[in-house]
């Protein structure tokens, strides 16, 4: 007699739950995805635009000091000339800290989010202490 038992209707019900979010993610709109994005070790286009009425400049920065490429891959943004703190992950994607769970394809998409997500707000700079 084959009789379904809880912990096997479960583990069922966790693998279809699991395969659906899955699907989700890789279908939702804006979400870069490694095959979207640049590669991770191509240099992106500098940039500079009035976008919303904010001002985003960004581009390759040379030398050392905090923008010397730890995360950004030496590149710098800005956003009516204050520094937007950027990182590129592993897939080639890039987050600010304005939008940290929304990686995008390019620096200048992130700049335009995170011109979106402060709503007209001044961007206050980054102090590590």
């Amino acid at each position: 007699m084959s009789s379904i038992t809880r912990r096997r209707a479960l583990g069922v019900a966790a693998g279809a739950a699991g395969a659906a979010a899955g699907l989700a993610l890789a279908g939702s709109a804006g979400a870069a995805t490694p095959g979207t994005a640049a590669a991770a070790g191509a240099e992106p286009a500098a940039f500079d635009e009035v976008y919303q009425g904010r001002r985003i400049k960004g581009g390759p920065t040379h030398g050392g000091g905090h923008h010397g490429g730890h995360h950004g891959g030496g590149y710098s943004v800005t956003i009516d000339g204050e520094e937007l703190h950027v990182m590129q992950n592993a897939d080639g994607t890039w987050i600010s800290v304005i939008n940290h769970y929304e990686p995008v394809a390019t620096p200048k998409a992130v700049a335009r989010a995170a011109v979106r997500e402060l709503q007209g707000a001044p961007l206050v700079p980054l102090t590590l202490a």
